[in-house]
């Protein structure tokens, strides 16, 4: 178990305590989770980096850590859902766009070609951690709804980005 996979597992275990701060109705407690969750998205950047930088990319790194980055980004969306400030049709577009972008990616590895992230999934990334730090937030009702419209956009350009630049992938013929 190398330093990259312990922060990603951290960034695991880190999940249902950012939600179990959300559920408990105390004071401050959204900050607490703010902090939770910004540690959390720290740890992402930080196990990427070290897993380059040291040689450290295993297979279970490469499983785990967009996994850990998915349940994270979903855990605080569902809840956003469940307070209100998120329809739940947004979610749905999220983990579709992810499904679906994981599928394309498994049919170009069958045809021993790899799908590198592209730069619209890096700003999807960045734009939905900024908007999910900024929701968990007090802010205007207006400002909620500009986020979770970014977050709508960004995914759907980004996914479908990845299907436009690889529609070769995807043979219908066969």
């Amino acid at each position: 178990m190398n330093t990259a996979n312990k922060l990603t597992l951290t960034r695991v275990v880190m999940i249902p305590i950012f939600l179990v701060v959300l559920y408990l109705d105390f004071a401050f407690n959204k900050y607490i989770a703010l902090a939770i969750f910004i540690l959390a998205s720290i740890t992402d950047f930080i196990d990427g980096y070290v897993a380059r930088h040291y040689n450290q990319i295993t297979d279970f790194g490469k499983f785990m850590d967009p996994l850990a980055d998915k349940l994270l980004v979903v855990s605080a969306m569902l809840w956003f859902v469940e307070a209100g400030q998120m329809p739940a049709w947004t979610v749905l577009i999220v983990v579709a766009r992810e499904f679906a972008v994981t599928g394309l990616r498994l049919v170009a590895v069958d045809n021993g070609r790899v799908i590198a992230a592209g730069w619209s999934g890096k700003v999807k990334t960045a734009t939905t951690m900024v908007c999910i730090c900024l929701m968990l937030l007090p802010i205007p009702a207006a400002l909620n709804t500009v986020c979770v419209a970014l977050i709508v956009a960004t995914t759907v350009y980004s996914g479908a980005e990845y299907f436009i630049k690889n529609r070769d992938v995807l043979n219908w013929n066969k």
